[in-house]
């Protein structure tokens, strides 16, 4: 009995962490990506080039590599 009731508590934990995790997600989507996506149509000279994103991600990956030496 105890090994059933053990694996329902996992389960109401496992199922309560996706749904804290999904509203987090929601609020992520609402609260950032969809005001952001919002502003891009308003305006698209906003937007960053793919190019661009590729070597900002690579100068801060470099600064990062630099100081952990």
């Amino acid at each position: 009995m105890n090994g059933i009731r053990s694996a329902e508590r996992e389960d109401i934990v496992g199922s309560t962490r996706q749904l804290s995790g999904d509203r987090a997600a929601e609020a992520w989507l609402r609260g950032s990506v969809a005001p952001a996506y919002d502003a891009l149509r308003a305006d698209p000279s906003r937007a960053v080039s793919a190019d661009h994103v590729r070597l900002a991600l690579a100068k801060a990956n470099e600064k990062a590599v630099a100081k952990r030496r």
